[in-house]
């Protein structure tokens, strides 16, 4: 680990001009960034400690819940009411990490996080465009069992690692960014962006901003909703393949559906082409085997993750099918 200095703030506007140091990184729960300063991935020389910034309140605003970016994991999990109104986010927040990750992690953080792709975080003998643009993608002719097959480019085709982010996303969770220019918001579905030739450009947060907000609009969908995570192992675990789904249903006729997929892109997947899919159709097995072979038609393989095409187009047929349950 590299020699860094530390600060500790109570305001956005401290965080702010001292985030904006060269090489400096805010750090909350920090249960990502202080793995990769282990690793030697990330070498920030300056840590701005934001935990006593007041940004951990979960209030009904404006049509929609709005989420401080320092509340844990665990609290938005349990929350009454997003368990009541939007049950996709509280399942995937349950289907993440372990319970003592989830009371550290912040949910700013969440987002932030970087992917686990294993040559990534391997400094001595693999080349990776995410850690060293220009060097080259270890994952394209290696081990990429795990590695995504949706928004991939020659660059990279890491999997973008967060469940809770593929939920914002089905859900048009907005971002509320402060930095040195100001206030700005981001649309939850443009915040990450595609790796194309510049993979080490994983989000639309500029240098010395940090998210304070999240907000999601309520919708009929969102009582309707679900999250949906394959993994190896039933817990503590990446998604092989995930969908975040919420359905607007009125006598067995999807009038609107969210979607998004996990697990299987470079970001938090949405899924439009499965949502054009199933508006207007009856809610019935074919309808949803449609939407999902849809929305993967365009998927690429690179050899051992090819099983993910199919698994991903069953994740999504099983969440639809669930959530659609009785609606006819």
């Amino acid at each position: 680990m590299h020699p860094f200095d530390f600060t500790a703030v109570h305001e956005t506007s401290a965080a702010v001009k001292s985030g904006s140091r060269d090489a400096a990184k805010f750090i909350a729960g920090g249960t990502n960034l202080v793995d990769l300063m282990k690793c030697d991935v990330e070498h920030p020389s300056h840590i701005v400690d934001i935990n006593a910034i007041p940004l951990k309140s979960i209030e009904h605003a404006n049509g929609g819940l709005r989420i401080g970016a320092l509340v844990r994991m665990s609290e938005l999990a349990m929350h009454p009411d997003v368990i009541r109104d939007f049950p996709v986010i509280s399942q995937a927040l349950l289907n993440s990490a372990s319970p003592q990750i989830r009371n550290m992690a912040s949910i700013g953080g969440n987002l932030m996080q970087r992917t686990r792709c294993p040559y990534f975080r391997e400094l001595t003998w693999t080349p990776c465009n995410k850690r060293n643009p220009g060097s080259g993608c270890s994952a394209l002719e290696g081990e990429n069992r795990l590695h995504a097959v949706l928004g991939t480019s020659e660059s990279c085709i890491a999997t973008h690692p967060s469940d809770l982010a593929v939920a914002f996303a089905a859900l048009d969770g907005v971002l509320t960014l402060n930095g040195p220019n100001g206030q700005r918001k981001v649309n939850a579905t443009d915040f990450h962006l595609l790796p194309r030739d510049t993979p080490n450009i994983e989000h639309d947060l500029k240098h010395g901003e940090m998210i304070t907000s999240i907000f999601i609009p309520d919708g009929p969908h969102t009582k309707r909703s679900a999250y949906l995570k394959i993994r190896d192992r039933a817990a503590y675990e990446f998604a092989l393949t995930s969908a975040a789904v919420g359905l607007d249903i009125n006598a067995g006729t999807i009038r609107s559906a969210r979607v998004a997929l996990g697990g299987v892109g470079t970001k938090p997947w949405r899924a439009r082409a499965a949502e054009a899919a199933l508006t207007g159709q009856r809610a019935t097995p074919d309808v949803f085997r449609a939407a999902a072979e849809a929305e993967l038609k365009d998927a690429k393989s690179y050899g051992q993750n090819a099983f993910k095409i199919e698994l991903a187009r069953r994740t999504l047929v099983r969440t639809l099918t669930d959530l659609a349950g009785g609606a006819a």
